[in-house]
């Protein structure tokens, strides 16, 4: 039976009774201590001109993230707690952003990690460089926030010619040297020195072909040898000297922070340019070298599920790359147990003491080197939506974390998964497939083969599935676009699993029926050959692969998703109301939890065929008189759909914002539509068409809109006040309790509601006074330009404005000077140089469009101390925009209703971040006066 190394270094029972040749590698290979222990005469860290650019694993902690990276931090911690790391140092992520300031192409000049390196070469009692007793380390990246496999990593450096040699000599493992310097060659040509990866991947394929083998196992040490000799042919220039290989793979790790997959991920996620990446340099633990050895990655809980159980995969007699990258199927840790089971219960020890150190569900990278087990890396695990929100339960439950500290943990911007649909159980569907299901919910879409045709037809508008052999990290922007990811090889750890779980993207992975043919585009599956554009749909809950669409139904309430909405609500000062036009949306936006209506667009009452006609016929009116006729239809509809949306919203707030888009838009303007209207109204068609001629506009966002149709065509507003003031009268009448509220658009100037306002005023009090009601129906109005902002303390000075709103899509707009239509067309390139962060139109701009805003809320409270203030554009349901609007001091959001979960989680957030910090705060306190002298 397999036993791990002790702790003391002693051998077990394999190392004994292994043949001599593997004994003999196992004793050569083998790092001095388990733990990094650095002599405390070691020298310290660089630190030219005060700054610490270097870090041994004794000097750091896991608080340190935005100095070492997630990656260092970590290492550092778990060297602290005694656990079993390679000693490795770290380059912080300031001298990476000192590299790019420098802008040299070459190491910042005050760089010296000298003095680390031998840290770990006395730790390990091998020497850098030396073909008799080779110390090999890895390079890798480790940003402050988790980017799995965005950036480089090169592997088994410090190899060369002579030092493969040697490492034969010592170890009498002829396949293991070669098969590792395979492994350098072809990493450090593709990260370092940027070569096409594809020749070196055909050398292989070539031999196993000629050979009649599947397997990187399967292949010999002559076949590696030969793997070398060629390799070596494409790309003789890899340098000899490890010092200089060091050298070339920190700089290519620096580079990596700003490649294209880096800084797409960065903006998926909101994750600061300006942050840089640590650079770690590990000694090597090797996975590779026989039977006895092995990699894996782990997971304290389900990641997919959030089951409170062990989970993970592992492949033996292989390294770290091969699991991540998926070209093998891995094994479950199960199987391990029974293989190893010693290094199984050390693993399982380590991966309770860290949940229960960091609370929180941990990802571990593992290698296990003849019998011993070493720790490579610990983080925060990611994890679905779903699996997010019952890992927090449970926690909560176990007492592990508060309900502040578990709502912290729920990615706000994932939990619209509980919103969509899943597969009908009982919907007729043909199964093509099965694979592991990596990451749940269902996605139906068209194939594509490449990450730049799903982009491109995303862009389209059309949903897609991204079929990839395995997925790399230069896929990004494919599966970021896609509905879904279907892959032939991979396990439920491999990148493809991570990152469509880190995106909330359905995933099926190690579909291994799976034939992909990317160049021919022909996808097979048994007997069934698909081609791109051929529809599938998969089922990432089960792992299953549907032919053509399979019939969705809406996801059934989720208890644990329940209990997070309760601490969000309990916990969240801000109120979450919604975007809705119809008693339809307003119903479903209720059942989400909305707590009212902040802005009923009126004008979408219109639209419908039988009564656009009545819109048309009210525009093109040759007169007052003709004009009142048609709005006296028009105001039965909307007194129709208002009285639906207040039953609706029985109690709750209903802000009718008064009719706001240019009247062109209702128009037709095909000389055949021009004539129909004008057959439909009894009118020459010269009339008609003068009409559509007069309102056409050049720069309609900013024309004849909003309150200047209120200027102009009184009537019209005064129609709509009377239909909100009898819809209520019909509710209050019918015994609910109606609160409707209305609002006017585009002001710009306190002048301009001193005209409307009592108009609005005059109407609603004649038709409650004729209905004999008494209904409060408060008027404010939406601050949507600058000069509102400017003047906010004038106009909620005027008489009868009790609210204002911010319609931050138009304020967006005005502010930066983009059109919201057309900037899809550059906000992209913006972002990739650095010139936007993100997109203003989906996250507040809290620079620019937050400072007029907290601009307009000081002087609107300093007029009028009362006045209720919220948002009603998009951002109102945007996570780290209504974080925002809580520290603004909002009474409201108001979003869409499938945004109403979002917006309510993440005002919980807002409020649970101050409760934290609160309890960071006494609880600091309370261990002072402890530690206070008496």
């Amino acid at each position: 039976m397999l036993r791990s190394i002790s702790s003391d270094g002693t051998s077990g029972s394999w190392e004994r009774n292994a043949p001599a040749s593997m004994a003999r590698g196992a004793r050569a290979m083998k790092m001095k201590s388990q733990a990094t222990q650095v002599k405390t005469d070691a020298p310290a860290s660089s630190s030219a001109g005060g700054k610490k650019r270097v870090y041994l694993l004794s000097e750091g902690n896991k608080d340190m993230k935005m100095v070492l990276g997630g990656k260092g931090a970590n290492l550092c911690e778990m060297t602290k707690l005694t656990l079993p790391v390679p000693p490795a140092f770290i380059i912080t992520t300031e001298t990476c952003l000192e590299y790019f300031e420098e802008g040299t192409g070459d190491l910042p000049a005050a760089l010296d990690y000298e003095f680390a390196l031998k840290a770990i070469e006395e730790d390990t009692g091998k020497k850098f460089g030396d073909p008799l007793n080779p110390l090999l380390v890895s390079v890798r990246s480790g940003a402050p926030a988790s980017m799995p496999g965005m950036m480089d990593t090169v592997l088994n450096l410090g190899l060369n010619d002579e030092i493969v040699e040697g490492i034969i000599k010592t170890t009498g493992n002829e396949r293991f040297a070669y098969d590792t310097y395979r492994r350098f060659l072809n990493m450090y040509s593709d990260v370092v020195m940027d070569l096409d990866k594809e020749p070196f991947e055909e050398v292989i394929t070539s031999i196993k072909k000629r050979k009649g083998i599947k397997l990187d196992l399967e292949m010999e040490a002559a076949d590696w040898k030969e793997v070398v000799g060629e390799f070596k042919k494409l790309n003789p220039n890899v340098p000899s000297d490890p010092r200089e290989q060091l050298r070339g793979a920190i700089l290519a790790v620096f580079r990596s922070w700003n490649n294209d997959r880096a800084i797409r991920y960065r903006s998926y996620n909101n994750i600061p340019d300006e942050w840089g990446t640590a650079v770690s340099v590990q000694a090597m633990a090797y996975g590779n070298m026989n039977d006895g050895c092995g990699t894996g990655v782990a997971f304290s809980r389900n990641p997919s599920t959030g089951e409170n159980k062990f989970f993970g995969e592992f492949l033996p007699n292989a390294a770290g790359e091969d699991v991540v990258a998926g070209i093998r199927t891995p094994q479950p840790l199960e199987e391990m147990a029974t293989k190893w089971p010693g290094v199984y219960e050390e693993l399982y020890k380590y991966q309770e003491q860290l949940e229960k150190y960091y609370c929180d569900m941990q990802d571990i990278e593992f290698t296990v080197e003849n019998g011993r087990l070493y720790m490579l890396q610990c983080r925060n695990g990611k994890r679905t939506a779903k699996a997010a929100v019952k890992i927090a339960v449970d926690m909560v439950k176990e007492g592990a974390l508060t309900e502040a500290e578990a709502l912290l943990r729920i990615p706000a911007n994932q939990m619209d998964f509980f919103l969509h649909p899943t597969l009908d159980p009982t919907a007729q569907k043909t199964k093509i497939g099965v694979g592991l299901p990596a990451s749940p919910g269902a996605a139906t879409g068209k194939i594509v083969f490449t990450p730049d045709d799903a982009e491109v037809m995303a862009n389209m508008g059309e949903e897609v599935i991204l079929v990839r052999k395995e997925t790399t990290p230069e896929d990004i922007h494919g599966m970021k676009s896609a509905e879904g990811v279907l892959t032939a090889l991979g396990g439920m750890t491999s990148h493809a699993a991570v990152v469509a779980r880190g995106m909330g993207k359905c995933c099926v992975s190690g579909c291994t029926a799976a034939e992909v043919n990317a160049k021919n585009k022909v996808l097979k599956l048994g007997d069934v050959e698909l081609k791109e554009h051929d529809v599938i749909t998969i089922d990432g809950s089960t792992g299953e692969v549907y032919l053509g669409t399979v019939e969705r139904r809406s996801a059934a309430e989720d208890e644990d998703f329940q209990t997070v909405l309760g601490w969000a609500d309990k916990m969240r000062k801000l109120k979450v109301l919604t975007n809705a036009d119809t008693p339809d949306q307003a119903a479903q936006a209720r059942k989400l939890g909305a707590q009212g209506i902040g802005l009923c667009r009126s004008e979408h009452m219109f639209f419908e065929p039988e009564r656009i006609s009545s819109m048309r016929a009210m525009i093109v009116a040759e007169g007052k008189g003709e004009r009142l006729q048609h709005l006296e239809t028009l105001s039965v509809f909307q007194r129709e759909d208002i009285s639906g949306i207040l039953k609706e919203m029985d109690g709750l707030p209903v802000t009718v914002r008064l009719l706001d888009p240019p009247l062109h838009e209702f128009l037709p303007h095909s000389p055949d539509e021009m004539q129909s209207l004008a057959d439909t109204l009894g009118k020459p068609f010269s009339v008609v068409k003068d009409r559509v001629k007069q309102l056409k506009e050049v720069n309609p966002m900013l024309g004849f809109r909003g309150c200047r149709l209120s200027v102009v065509y009184p009537e019209i507003t005064e129609m709509q006040a009377r239909a909100v003031a009898r819809a209520a009268a019909a509710n209050k009448k019918a015994g609910l309790d109606p609160k409707p509220e209305i609002m006017v658009p585009v002001v710009s100037s306190a002048k301009e509601l001193r005209l409307i306002v009592p108009r609005i005023v005059a109407a609603v009090k004649e038709e409650l006074d004729k209905a004999g009601v008494d209904v409060k129906i408060p008027i404010g109005t939406m601050l949507e330009l600058p000069r509102a902002c400017e003047t906010a303390d004038q106009i909620v000075g005027t008489d009868d404005v009790d609210f204002i709103s911010f319609g931050t899509n138009d304020l967006t707009q005005t502010v930066w000077g983009f059109s919201r239509d057309d900037a899809i067309r550059f906000i992209g390139r913006y972002q990739e140089q650095g010139l936007l962060d993100f997109d203003p139109f989906a996250r507040i701009d809290e620079e620019g469009v937050g400072g007029l805003i907290n601009m307009a809320i000081e002087k609107a409270r300093t007029k009028q101390p009362e006045t209720k203030v919220g948002i009603c554009g998009e951002h109102g349901g945007e996570p780290n925009s209504v974080q925002y609007f809580h520290s603004s001091k909002f009474d409201y959001v108001s979003c869409s209703p499938f945004r109403v979960p979002i917006a309510r989680i993440s005002a919980g957030q807002a409020a649970a971040v101050e409760v934290s910090a609160q309890d960071k705060l006494y609880r600091e306190s309370i261990t002072n006066v402890k530690r206070a002298p008496k």
